[in-house]
């Protein structure tokens, strides 16, 4: 099975390619989605981060407070490294588990929506890597538009993120959601079209025959980590 990432920058735009390509019955495993349910009471990775950071991070019905341990974590690195050593491993987990649902069920391909695909590594993992991109004056201005907020923090909110730029080397293909919403539906739609043709009869075959899949995977694995461990240009 073709595993695609799908990743981007705030104001980009890769929550509506994610929709468009939902709508077209592509299955989707959205790292947001995941990574709200593996904190959901009751789970181990809650468990941990009260132990770790106290009972003040649950609200009075049992779930976590994300604003207080946002909070706490905000200017201590020590403490946001613990979290994440938390709360990672149990999204990364919860996503390979979908991924594999995914192929259990005969899926040719999937997208793994994933926020932070190129800062967090994972773009190693997948054997395609899509990027919503447009301009960083035109992501700043949607950021301001979209949350009304001032310009001063939609700048420091992007500040905080990988530049878009930096993440277009990365990308096996770019949709450029620079112009109108029909242009964008228009590349998803082709995008579909070019995953249709290249998940093809070899990725129905690997399902079939398991050590096929298995050979291919650790192919895709070996090209990502070696062949493309220093992306050098702009991949279309």
């Amino acid at each position: 099975m073709l595993v695609v990432g799908l990743t981007g920058g705030i104001a980009t735009g890769k929550s509506t390619v994610s929709n468009l390509l939902k709508s077209k019955s592509v299955p989707i495993v959205d790292a947001d989605v995941i990574a709200r349910k593996v904190v959901e009471p009751g789970t181990p990775a809650l468990a941990q981060i009260v132990k770790s950071f106290g009972s003040e991070v649950l609200l009075p019905n049992g779930s976590l407070d994300r604003k207080r341990l946002g909070t706490i974590i905000f200017n201590d690195e020590s403490k946001r490294k613990k979290l994440n050593s938390i709360v990672h491993p149990a999204v990364r987990k919860a996503m390979l588990w979908e991924v594999v649902s995914h192929w259990v069920r005969g899926n040719k391909y999937c997208v793994v929506d994933v926020p932070l695909l190129i800062e967090g590594g994972l773009w190693k993992w997948v054997g395609k890597v899509v990027v919503v991109y447009c301009s960083s004056e035109l992501q700043l201005q949607r950021l301001i538009q979209r949350d009304n907020s001032g310009r001063d923090e939609a700048v420091s909110r992007l500040n905080s993120q990988i530049p878009i730029t930096e993440k277009v080397p990365y990308a096996d293909q770019v949709l450029d959601n620079s112009g109108s919403r029909q242009d964008l539906e228009g590349q998803v739609d082709a995008l579909v079209r070019r995953l249709e043709k290249e998940a093809g009869w070899f990725w129905k075959v690997s399902w079939l025959i398991p050590p096929v899949g298995i050979f291919s995977a650790i192919w895709t694995l070996l090209w990502r980590g070696l062949v493309r461990k220093q992306p050098s240009g702009k991949r279309r």
